[in-house]
């Protein structure tokens, strides 16, 4: 079923302790659409300045996005991002952030985009996410991506989102402000009565947590030595769960748990390259691969 997603496009410059790479193709919804691309066609909504190369359209169009609500505004510059990993390559810093046409972002969705079963809110502000949902029909699944920024600046809003949305992905750290408790099964169950049906907490290379009323549960990281960039590594892993549900027609428990199961998978690709370029390199048989080692891996 088609899927909408709705988020940054950027151009990242990325430093690692072994290599830097300038103006990579980037953002929330750029990584999210690619991964659930494996699974579903995309409607991907964002906005892009005179500079955006037009190679990175062809590429999202290549694997089922459509970008019709990909706005280019002449003569404005796209959002651009630079930070740099710490040698554990977990903590990293943000060294310039230029908002430039993501300061001017109001989305006015498609006909079709609108009437789209899946949504899902990426990371963003949380005005812009609820002038999105006002403009959604009729959708069977809606789930949303937060981050500390908001969570601090639009905590009233938020409160209302969380209200409207059936599923919300954050991190552990983030889990833990939003709620004030450093226990982060006390953290998800707490999030999920602040109004999503589920709640997944991503903890880096430690996995995901789910919660939700009935079941609570934890899947580990793909254990994979080859990391080389985790930029994007979160939003892989929503696009490759939110794509994974979108095919499979249903959110019912089991299929929820494999949809996690896969957004993992999808995000351990990610992180073994720069930007997009692994995720390029595979297909959908070998994300279902790596998903029967990841089934013995888990079985004792």
């Amino acid at each position: 079923m088609p899927l909408l997603v709705v988020g940054s496009v950027a151009l990242d410059s990325v430093e690692t302790p072994t290599e830097t790479r300038e103006n990579v193709l980037g953002g929330s919804a750029v990584y999210f659409s690619y991964a659930a691309s494996y699974f579903s066609s995309v409607r991907l909504v964002g906005v892009v300045g005179e500079d955006w190369p037009a190679e990175h359209t062809a590429l999202l169009q290549s694997r089922r996005i459509d970008t019709a609500g990909l706005q280019v505004v002449p003569g404005a510059a796209t959002f651009r991002w630079r930070g740099k990993y710490q040698p554990n390559m977990n903590d990293r810093e943000t060294l310039d952030v230029q908002l430039n046409v993501m300061s001017r972002f109001d989305p006015n969705l498609p006909e079709a985009c609108r009437r789209s079963p899946y949504v899902f809110l990426a990371n963003g502000s949380t005005d812009i996410q609820l002038k999105v949902l006002e403009q959604c029909r009729g959708a069977r699944l809606i789930m949303a991506d937060t981050m500390d920024l908001w969570i601090r600046t639009q905590r009233d809003l938020l409160d209302q989102l969380l209200k409207r949305v059936d599923g919300l992905v954050l991190n552990d750290s983030e889990a833990k402000l939003l709620t004030g408790d450093d226990n982060l099964v006390r953290a998800g169950q707490c999030v999920r009565q602040m109004g999503p049906r589920f709640v997944v907490i991503k903890k880096g290379e430690h996995g995901a947590m789910f919660f939700s009323k009935h079941e609570t549960y934890v899947l580990p990281a793909y254990p994979t030595s080859k990391v080389e960039d985790p930029t994007g590594a979160g939003d892989s892993f929503a696009g490759g769960m939110m794509g994974y549900l979108a095919e499979q027609g249903n959110f019912e428990p089991k299929t929820l748990k494999e949809a996690m199961a896969y957004g993992i998978l999808v995000a351990s690709f990610t992180v073994e390259d720069f930007s997009l370029e692994q995720l390029k390199r595979i297909e959908r048989a070998d994300l279902d691969r790596r998903m029967e080692e990841y089934k013995r891996m888990l079985t004792f």
